[in-house]
């Protein structure tokens, strides 16, 4: 079977999930996978090496400014006549299916030349009835026609009743001592108004991820570092507990492995809003509206939470692909969500819901 497969390439949490389904991709001699990227610059993707000769197009991407998505400048910076040229330019004469997490070029690519295509992302959730608030008539139009599929397959942290995948975590539970230190990824605040707000605690250390970082550097308290996989992944297995956005794949890994959870959602975008929803009513994560100083103090204070173990390996979602019985993905659920481990806790939240 020849394979495209379109990753959506603003954030890292697309290119997480994809290394994951890429890796069980790769041990089947009965697949050729080609990768398409879109949604930030060439130069940006790093640890890309599972995907081989990967290629890269413009895209569209959200623009942000100080924990905000900016609708304006994400208009005016969308150049259609590229993104069409892309779409139509794309060769398609020799796969046989196409999937798709949440990239518009290979989507729309799909359905003009009549390539079967399955979504396999957190959005493609948010067309089923889940937990979600915020969601206006804008979102509902970008869910369902800015990377349009023949076939959807939501991921998200419980099922709902719906045919809905688990996320796969894998590559974090090796052991690792603990740092005692505060992992911190806000890639859409401000760096300065970081560091204002975690100086206040000098005697906290803070790990800080941040694309707009060219060094690592260590300032009093806090070290930063530019994204890197491996020192990310080290710095989360070590750490005392996450502040993040409201991010899929890291409150993922985070519920994985037990770490307690403040989320700043990026304002603007109801997929981030509607994860703090579904995170509160687990019980697993506490909130903030600003970067908050009384809030982090509080957070710091709490303990740890009993981790939610996710499956790690993708092969049952590779050999449903390869059955190409697409539209009936109820048997593929039930068999990877009981694969999946709730605490007490979050059992009986869960039922409530």
């Amino acid at each position: 079977m020849n394979i495209l497969y379109g990753v959506q390439g603003t954030g890292n949490g697309h290119i997480t999930r994809a290394r994951v389904l890429a890796e069980a991709l790769s041990r089947r001699s009965d697949i050729q996978v080609d990768y398409l990227f879109s949604g930030r610059e060439p130069q940006q993707y790093f640890d890309m090496q599972i995907f081989d000769e990967y290629q890269t197009k413009q895209g569209m991407t959200f623009v942000t400014h100080k924990g905000r998505v900016d609708r304006w400048q994400t208009a005016r910076q969308l150049k259609l006549r590229q993104l069409i040229d892309d779409v139509q330019q794309l060769p398609m004469g020799d796969y046989d299916l196409v999937i798709n997490d949440f990239e518009p070029i290979s989507a729309w690519a799909a359905q003009l030349r009549h390539v079967p295509s399955i979504s396999i992302s957190h959005q493609a959730c948010f067309l089923s009835p889940v937990p979600n608030i915020g969601k206006g008539m804008l979102d509902n139009l970008l869910l369902r026609y800015f990377a349009p599929t023949t076939y959807n397959l939501g991921v998200h942290w419980y099922h709902f009743g719906q045919s809905i995948l688990p996320p796969f975590v894998t590559d974090v539970s090796q052991p690792v001592a603990p740092s005692g230190r505060i992992l911190v990824y806000l890639p859409f605040e401000e760096l300065n108004e970081i560091g204002a707000l975690l100086r206040q605690f000098p005697e906290q250390g803070f790990d800080v991820f941040h694309p707009h970082l060219t060094s690592d550097t260590q300032q009093d308290n806090i070290h930063w570092y530019v994204p890197c996989k491996n020192a990310f992944k080290h710095c989360l297995q070590a750490s005392d507990g996450v502040i993040g956005n409201a991010g899929f794949e890291l409150s993922s890994e985070c519920l994985h492995l037990g770490k307690k959870l403040l989320l700043k959602p990026l304002h603007g975008q109801f997929e981030q809003l509607s994860n703090v929803v579904t995170l509160e009513k687990m019980g697993r994560c506490q909130t903030m509206q600003r970067l908050d100083a009384s809030a982090v103090r509080r957070w710091l204070t709490f303990d740890s939470v009993e981790p939610v173990r996710f499956p790690a390996k993708a092969d049952l979602l590779v050999e449903w692909i390869l059955d190409e019985n697409w539209q009936d993905s109820r048997e593929l659920c039930d068999a990877l969500w009981q694969q999946v481990s709730f605490p007490p806790d979050v059992k009986q939240k869960l039922a409530g819901i």
